[in-house]
């Protein structure tokens, strides 16, 4: 099943191949600090080099984000973010720009919006795909089927702690890429990179050919360097939203952004993937 569509993140994956480049992808909590600014932060993420945006939509129970975007996705709720703004953002976003956008999103909202429902609307708004975090790949068959009759991508988690059976699911329900957990727990900035990764990308590459894509705790320069050692792609998110929320107010907001991801994009090395 991971024949999957052709959309703008497969493009991206093709091209940053043929370049011998690696991606950087970069998460955003949509609507924070409000969402009538969104598009800007993403226009300035693209321009520092990010490859890739995560619009995440934000929700009241979270359980794998860490403090920084529980925050972040408070803020958004309360500035009156929902599922069909996001959709409005990514209209707004497609009107300027081509980077690929995948929804990253809780189950419970996608589905009182309706699977296919916002499989249609999604890829109407031009969205690109869809990450659901606490959707398991064994019961994901309805929702693989609705993203499917659309175009989209779905992409699954794989972490440290899955079993080689939930790896083969990982890979056969997955399109576009396959993000890799680089540690249990919950997101956020840390020090160091975890010794998980390796052993992990690893055992992904015994069972699928798609692009892998390291998250989780990745938040410096050295951190991507590590990463595009082993696979395609870096996220990183609680870096930029930890920006975003020291500097919500300021007028230069815009600007750290992109140099944030400037920053982190000079991080790789350049080799073949």
């Amino acid at each position: 099943m991971s024949d999957g569509p052709v959309t703008r993140i497969t493009k991206l994956f093709e091209q940053l191949r043929r370049q011998e480049r690696r991606g950087l992808i970069a998460y955003l909590t949509a609507g924070d600090p409000e969402p009538d600014r969104t598009p800007e932060l993403v226009a300035a993420l693209e321009r520092g080099g990010a490859d890739l945006i995560e619009l995440g939509m934000p929700f009241s129970d979270p359980i794998a984000d860490g403090p920084v975007i529980q925050r972040a996705s408070e803020r958004a709720l309360r500035a009156g973010m929902t599922l069909p703004r996001l959709l409005e953002i990514a209209r707004a976003i497609r009107r300027r720009s081509e980077i690929p956008l995948l929804l990253f999103s809780y189950l419970n909202p996608v589905l009182r919006y309706g699977l296919e429902a916002l499989a249609r609307d999604a890829a109407a708004a031009g969205l690109d795909g869809c990450l659901l975090t606490d959707l398991s790949v064994e019961e994901a068959h309805a929702y693989v089927g609705a993203m499917r009759r659309h175009n989209l991508d779905t992409v699954f988690l794989a972490a440290p702690t899955s079993t080689p059976r939930r790896l083969a699911l990982v890979a056969k329900y997955s399109t576009g890429f396959v993000y890799l957990v680089s540690r249990t727990g919950v997101t956020g900035e840390r020090d160091s990179l975890s010794e998980a990764v390796a052993p992990l990308v690893r055992a992904m590459r015994a069972v699928t050919d798609l692009p892998l894509a390291v998250g989780f705790g990745i938040s410096r320069p050295e951190h991507v360097a590590q990463v595009g050692a082993l696979a395609e792609a870096v996220v990183v998110g609680s870096a930029f939203v930890h920006l975003i929320e020291r500097n919500r107010d300021n007028a230069s907001l815009e600007i750290q952004l992109e140099a944030l991801a400037r920053e982190l994009k000079h991080g790789f090395v350049r080799q073949p993937v």
